[in-house]
């Protein structure tokens, strides 16, 4: 199987946004929502951000991992220092389509550091290098853009994704928390 890796397209933002959900868990994506709102809101707006070009979830900041012209995995990231400034399109989407005001979140990001918000891809996709691949290309966006490192959040109770991550060349920074799980900062 070829896997081409390319920049997203604004017409590949539903199943951006279904990828993003599947990298957050259905239990955070439910965390994020006010009360009597589902995941059927919650996709409606992670598509309606991922169409947007000043969003964390745009689709201007994902690279695709394509498998005969279908999408098959993303690699979300931006500038970890322009998280305030991209995370303004959440904050008001999300007061309007899932019920909740989410403008004291604490940083899941910082200056100098180019941040991958979300990585996934479908399951029966997975164990192919898919993956592996969607890093390696994130960390030649970071170089591209000259930001020095490459920075995720990694779920303490998933040693899978850690084990991937350490993998390619990612090492523990520091403890976080993000959607209601104790994380582990790890940079590349």
């Amino acid at each position: 199987m070829i896997i081409d890796i390319q920049k997203a397209t604004k017409a590949q933002s539903a199943e951006i946004a279904r990828l993003i959900m599947m990298a957050m868990t259905d239990e955070c994506c439910l965390h994020f929502c006010g009360e009597g709102y589902g995941l059927a809101d919650f996709r409606k707006m992670m598509t309606q951000l991922v169409e947007l070009e000043q969003s964390q979830y745009s689709y201007s900041n994902t690279l695709v991992a394509l498998a005969d012209g279908k999408v098959v995995g993303v690699a979300v990231s931006y500038d970890g220092g322009r998280l305030h400034e991209l995370r303004q399109a959440f904050i008001e989407h999300a007061r309007e389509c899932i019920g909740k005001d989410h403008s004291g979140m604490a940083d899941e990001s910082q200056a100098g550091e180019l941040y991958l918000d979300s990585l996934a891809v479908y399951p029966e996709y997975r164990h192919k290098g898919i993956a592996t691949q969607l890093l390696r290309a994130t960390k030649e966006k970071a170089d591209a853009m000259s930001l020095p490192l490459v920075g995720l959040l990694v779920d303490k109770d998933n040693p899978t994704a850690e084990a991937l991550y350490s993998s390619v060349g990612f090492r523990y920074a520091n403890d976080n928390q993000w959607g209601g799980h104790p994380m582990k900062h790890m940079i590349w």
